[in-house]
């Protein structure tokens, strides 16, 4: 079992839905997120005042999968969410050592679905 985390555009949400649906990844967490990397930032003039923006918003994605799921659900995260532009993302895969489903208490990989 894996966690996949997710750091992408959030105007490339909806297309990394429909690409994870169509590879048979259904469950996913998503949250607001902000953060920089190799954008960096930069400064812009907002009523009359320079503000210098270094966070950008970013969306991050959660998600558990058994071990034969983690290529597509990569895979569909990299054609949803990839632009070619500085910014399109990053996708961290750790081992999870265990999940359990609250409703009927299954443990290990079941829980997952």
């Amino acid at each position: 079992m894996k966690l996949i985390i997710a750091y992408i555009q959030p105007e490339r949400l909806n297309a990394v839905k429909q690409e994870l649906y169509a590879r048979g990844v259904y469950k996913i967490s998503v949250t607001n997120a902000l953060g920089c990397g190799q954008q960096r930032g930069y400064v812009k003039m907002y009523r009359g005042a320079i503000e210098e923006v270094s966070l950008h918003k970013k969306m991050r994605l959660a998600i558990g999968v058994n071990d034969d799921y983690i290529d597509k659900t990569i895979d569909g995260i990299v054609a949803g969410a990839r632009t070619g532009d500085i910014g399109d993302g990053k996708i961290f895969v750790l081992p999870m050592d265990e999940c359990v489903r609250i409703r009927t208490g299954e443990r290990g990989p079941c829980a997952i679905g």
